[in-house]
């Protein structure tokens, strides 16, 4: 009896020196630089982990918070209300219809200062709900579906484009807490490999509200409230704003006019959504 009682210590020792010896290895492979036995462990744990978190906070629908299979979609209502827009003017993107053209007849007439325009969506109900939510509920994830959606309208830019997000004066910005287009930005210099600067641009003066004014009105309101920050270069680049809703155009316009007079040489401009009124359509 005393000889089996001595049997099983000797095995308990053992598995314990050899568990011991495997997590050794394991400490030993990861300093040696050894993914070849570490990554299959980190993978198994992150997946682990994914699993537990989606089982207890399931991905939900961007639009109406219902559960969905992966993060940063929409659900099957949802999704069709989605109002894409495709075909549009080369040059500010606003959808052609019934036409074999290029370009919309306004840019044709007067080309406009922001080179390349393009939007995920038409501000239908859906793109609205996301926008508000993003902006005034707070709900931060939402600029990552947003991003998601962007990607697909990357220009062909060079090394030298540098992301810039729509900026918000200091006074709205220390009320809301953050600016929704830098957000945006953020994830986007993630997907397209470019550098977001988030400071290049600054807003000088708060502008009031640009609904129901003229162009002229608009174009007024916002003259001189934009400018370059003092020491950032743009001479000769390619600056990419990023901005969550595409209204008038009178803010992203004068963005672009401070950032030619500093001497870029392209300016586009992505959002998420845009206003597209009738009169838009070139039938």
């Amino acid at each position: 009896m005393a000889s089996a009682r001595r049997r099983r210590r000797r095995r308990v020792a053992g598995s314990k020196r050899s568990g011991g010896d495997d997590t050794q290895a394991l400490v030993r492979c990861a300093a040696a630089g050894d993914k070849g036995r570490v990554q299959p462990v980190f993978r198994f744990a992150r997946s682990s982990l994914q699993t537990l978190v989606d089982f207890a906070l399931p991905p939900r629908c961007a639009g109406c918070s219902a559960i969905v299979a992966t993060v940063d979609t929409f659900c099957e209502r949802c999704w069709p209300k989605l109002d894409f827009l495709r075909g549009g003017c080369t040059t500010c993107g606003i959808p052609l219809e019934a036409t074999e053209a290029d370009h919309c007849g306004a840019c044709l007439a007067s080309p406009p200062v922001i080179d390349r325009t393009r939007a995920v969506l038409g501000y239908d109900d859906t793109a609205r709900q996301l926008a508000l939510n993003l902006k005034y509920g707070r709900k931060v994830a939402l600029a990552r579906t947003m991003a998601r959606y962007m990607d697909g309208l990357r220009g062909e830019w060079g090394d030298e484009a540098v992301i810039v997000p729509v900026p918000l004066h200091r006074r709205r910005l220390w009320w809301r807490g953050f600016n929704q287009a830098g957000l945006v930005a953020r994830h986007l210099s993630r997907r397209w490999s470019l550098p977001v600067d988030n400071r290049l641009l600054v807003r000088r003066r708060p502008t009031r509200s640009l609904k129901g004014l003229t162009q002229h009105q608009r174009r007024e309101a916002v003259r001189g409230a934009f400018a370059v920050r003092g020491g950032a270069d743009v001479k000769g680049r390619t600056v990419v704003l990023i901005d969550d809703v595409l209204a008038s155009g009178a803010t992203s316009d004068g963005c672009a006019r401070a950032l030619r007079k500093a001497g870029a040489a392209r300016v586009e401009l992505v959002t998420w959504a845009r206003v597209v009124r009738p009169a838009h359509l070139v039938r």
